[in-house]
Order: C-alpha cells, then structure tokens, then sequence
C-alpha cells in the first residue's frame, strides 16, 4: 500500500491557508465519498475501500480535519429535537457587510450565513423552537445589529432535499 501523506498534507495546509482551491489527490476524494456514505465507518474499512493503510486513512482524516477541508459532525433533524420553525433570512445591509455577518454568525440560532450578490448583502438560516422565538430572534437580534437596513423572512414549509454528497464531484 502506498503511502504519500507528508507532501500531500503539506500542499492542502498550504493551499487551504492561502485560500486556494484546494487539490484532493483520488485517495482523498474516496476517502471523503466514504465518510460522506456513513461518517461512522472504522478507519479499517475504509482503508480497504480506498486501498491504503488504516493509519494512512487516520492521519489523511485528521490532515483534511485540521486544513479546514472537511468536518466530521452529526446531521440532525430540527423538528426532531423541539425546533419547529426554520427560516432563510435575506438581509440588506449598510456599511460593512462582514461585520453584519460575524454578528449574526454569533447568534446561536443561526446555523448558516452566507455573504452574496443579488437582492440581499446576506443569507441567514435560523432554527427556533417556534414562531414567537423567531419573532424574538428577528427584532430583538438580528434587526438590532448595526448595519441591518432590511430583512425579508422566508419561512421553511416542508424540507425536499438535503444533501452533503457534493464535496467531490
């Protein structure tokens, strides 16, 4: 079984800190596709997968880890856990668009926000236990934050789709 770590780890710490697009060599992308299947699997069975050793697979995992190039985290369903109202937030801001988005992300509601073109300066996911929570999260938070001009709240009827295989096409 070969074993390339060191120069490999090398390029994606660097490429990741530069905020290059990072390279995946194909044992890293099978490596990823495996954990995207089932996140759980033993480094064992995957190094069979993917043909490398179980320590190769380990220190890849953790290389990929540290670079920022992928987490490791449990997906869960919201309504399952008590938080029945969802809602993408469009957010129109004045002034410095990255400070209107560290405070949002420092909101324990929000779970996703995006800077982006278009209609609105920002994209905010937030989950809450109901619609009052939401009330409260939406003027009492985000609507207070400096910076915040307008606000247009989609509310979450029913979720279609909800993928994370994409990362290696």
């Amino acid at each position: 079984m070969s074993d390339v770590d060191e120069p490999m780890a090398s390029r994606i710490e660097g490429e990741a800190k530069a905020g290059a697009t990072t390279f995946l060599d194909a044992p890293n992308r099978a490596i990823i596709e495996s954990l995207q299947r089932d996140g759980r699997q033993p480094y064992g069975a995957i190094a069979a997968e993917v043909g490398l050793s179980e320590a190769a697979v380990r220190r890849r995992v953790q290389r990929l880890r540290e670079a920022g190039v992928m987490q490791i985290v449990a997906v869960t369903d919201p309504l399952q856990l008590g938080f029945t109202r969802q809602a993408m937030v469009g957010i129109s801001v004045e002034g410095d668009v990255r400070q209107v988005a560290e405070k949002l992300s420092a909101l324990p509601e929000v779970d996703y926000v995006v800077m982006c073109a278009g209609s609105f300066d920002i994209l905010a996911e937030l989950v809450c236990e109901n619609d009052d929570h939401l009330l409260e999260v939406l003027n009492d938070s985000v609507r207070s934050i400096p910076g915040v001009r307008t606000t247009e709240t989609f509310l979450y009827l029913k979720l279609a789709k909800q993928t994370y295989s994409w990362g290696t096409r």
